[in-house]
Parts: C-alpha cells; structure tokens; sequence
C-alpha cells in the first residue's frame, strides 16, 4: 500500500522571511507609461461591465475636523490582489504636504503572499486623470482640437500630459483660481496657454475638462456648446465644481453607480440622482451602451476615482518594475 504523504498542522508552519518589493513615489512615477495605463483603464471597465472584477465597499474611518481615510480593495483575473489606504486631509495643504497621501499593497492571487508595497499617492492622482482623458478618447468628437483645462494643481498637471495622447490638439487653455499657477503649468507644453477669460475659453472649445478643488462650480452649463465633452475630477462637496444642471440635461458617464452614493464615495454634483440616469463607462465601452451618438450631442463624465483604476496602475508599475530591476527589496 503507497504511504499517504505526511500532511503539517498549521501550527507546524511558519511564515519565514518573505521579500516584498518597495517601491517609491519616483520610481512608481517613472514605472507607469501612460498609454499603457489608458488601454489598461479601457480593460478594466470592460472587465467591470463583465462582472470579472472584485472591489467591496470601501470602509471609512473619520478623524474629526482632520480628515478621513478609506481603504479600496480589487482584484480581477490574471493580477494581484490590490489594497490602497487613501488619507484624505485637507489641513496637509497648510504644512506643504499633499491632501491625498495613498500607500498601496499588491498581494499574490496564488498564495495571498505579500509581492510589492509601493507609494499611491502619484497613482492615485495620475489614474484620477487618465479615467477623465479615457472618456475624452471616447466621447469627444474626433474633429477636436480645441481643449479648456480649469485646474493647474496635481489634476492639471497629471490632465496636461495625458491630453494629447488621446486628441491632436492644438490648443490647450489652461485656467486657474491664480493666474499665475495656470502660467507656470502652462509654461511645461508648447501647445498650452493661461488665459484669464474663463467664460470666452469655455464657449470656444471642444473638451472642458474641470480639474479643480473648487467648492462652487467653475463654469456656467450656458457656456457649453453644442458638441462639446465635459469631465469633471474634482472632490469638493456639498457643491463642488460642476453645476447641478450639467449632468442632469445631458448624457451622462460614471465609473459605477458608486458615484450617486453620499460622500465621500459619491459625488456632490449627482446628489439626488439615480444610477438610472447615467450611463457606466464599461457599458459603453463593451457596446452595452451608447456613446458619442451625434456631433452636436453634449457629453459629460464624472469621476470620484475607483479602486479597479488604482489596482490596474499598480500592476503596471509592478511588473515594469519588476522587467527593469526598479526599486529594492524588504524583508517581512
């Protein structure tokens, strides 16, 4: 009879030594190709819209007239599993350190083992953007060459180098609560200039993306013109910085239906909407849906940012790190 091989307890095994990856804010930054990252958001809605991907509801903790922070887990087929820790405080602004600090763990699908700890703070601002500039690789006309930008914080910054991936455009008009902040960004791409008229920029473009921490909406929904594609990233209730009438008169894009949830997993400007009212971008992206359907359709998209945008980030920051030899090292 064949001896049945020897079966440990638990309680025989030891974890050991494991080494994890780390990964600093540069080296994430210089880890991550934008394109890649924009056909890489692209799979992961669809995989979204396919039911293929996990991402629980993020629990909060509240630190009282400080901040809050949120953990976002994901995972689909094919990664690792993905935690991201945000903390969110305002106050930081005020001691020269970013509002949004995020720390990002990426976990073994085979074992649950450890792989990487990396910085989330550039994923987290860098995917905000690439999802916004993902829907105007979708929505906008094709024939747009025209481009508002309001912001020129982290958003501005992160919207400016991914803009003309997706669109030849000539112009890009940057405006900012300071006229000089939209100078100095402006000054980082030829294409690019600060203007100071808000209104006029506005009504003369094809894309207005809204890239602000404005507590008020930034522009007029009257200015919009016939055709033209609107994103908004920007987190600032109650209000914040697209007017209440935008999304409610035109065509409407979210990540999920997580966006008509209170804040701060939902936005301020869809309050008192319904996911009925909009259309998902795995929807569209799998045909499920319709985008772009006329030239003079307006078309609006609102972003709060997702956990399956920061896992599809970190998994490419991992493996490219993992190609080139980046970052050292640690051993738990």
């Amino acid at each position: 009879m064949t001896a049945m091989p020897k079966i440990r307890s638990a309680a025989e095994i030891t974890k050991g030594d494991i080494p994890v990856l780390t990964l600093s804010e540069a080296e994430v930054a210089g880890a991550i190709d934008p394109r890649a990252l924009l056909d890489g958001l692209a799979q992961g809605f669809r995989a979204m819209a396919d039911g293929r991907v996990q991402s629980p509801a993020r629990p909060e903790v509240t630190v009282p007239e400080k901040g809050f922070s949120l953990a976002m887990p994901a995972w689909m087929p094919g990664m690792n599993i993905m935690v991201k820790v945000v903390n969110v405080f305002e106050g930081n602004l005020d001691l020269d350190l970013p509002n949004h600090l995020a720390m990002i763990t990426l976990y073994a699908q085979e074992t649950g083992l450890p792989v990487c700890v990396m910085d989330g703070t550039h994923i987290t601002g860098m995917r905000t953007a690439a999802s916004a500039v993902l829907s105007v690789r979708e929505l906008a006309r094709p024939d747009a060459r025209v481009v508002t930008l309001i912001g020129a914080g982290v958003q501005g910054r992160e919207h400016l180098g991914l803009l003309p991936l997706v669109r030849d455009f000539t112009e890009i008009r940057i405006a900012s609560l300071r006229f000089e902040d939209a100078e100095r960004l402006a000054a980082s791409n030829p294409r690019a200039v600060a203007v100071r008229d808000v209104e006029a920029a506005v009504r003369g473009s094809d894309v207005v993306c809204l890239a602000s921490h404005a507590y008020e909406p930034v522009i007029d929904s009257a200015w919009i013109r016939p055709g033209t594609h609107v994103s908004s990233v920007g987190y600032a209730p109650p209000r914040g910085e697209m007017p209440f009438d935008l999304p409610r008169r035109h065509t409407l894009y979210v990540e999920t239906a997580d966006a008509f949830q209170p804040t701060p997993v939902g936005c301020a400007e869809l309050a008192d909407m319904t996911p009925d009212q909009a259309i998902t971008l795995g929807d569209m992206l799998t045909g499920r849906a319709p985008g772009r359907v006329s030239a003079d359709q307006i078309t609006v998209y609102k972003a709060m940012g997702i956990a399956m945008e920061d896992m599809v980030a970190a998994e490419i920051a991992y493996r490219t790190a993992c190609e080139r030899g980046i970052g050292r090292k640690v051993v738990f």
